[in-house]
């Protein structure tokens, strides 16, 4: 499933990775480089597993490492009310 944030969440790219601003809250959220390639992915149209598959060709991590940390990074943008 596509992701997208609320209009109330501001992005800003870092050398580290990406770091969000829920204006709402005034709360800052910072993504890892990890979570950073997740998130463009389904930003992008990917669904969970391109995301997850994305991160296992960048990085060192395993397939189904992967795809819980996708699913628990989307799962914590959602309760956290910056993504729908």
């Amino acid at each position: 499933m596509a992701l997208r944030f609320g209009a109330d969440v501001c992005t800003a790219k870092t050398d580290y990775g990406t770091v969000l601003l829920d204006q709402r809250s005034g709360e800052y959220w910072e993504l890892n480089p990890t979570a950073t390639l997740a998130v463009d992915t389904l930003m992008a149209g990917g669904d969970e597993e391109t995301a997850a598959a994305a991160i296992t060709e960048r990085f060192d991590v395993d397939a189904d490492r992967a795809r819980a940390d996708v699913r628990a990074l989307v799962e914590q943008l959602r309760a956290g009310g910056l993504a729908v």
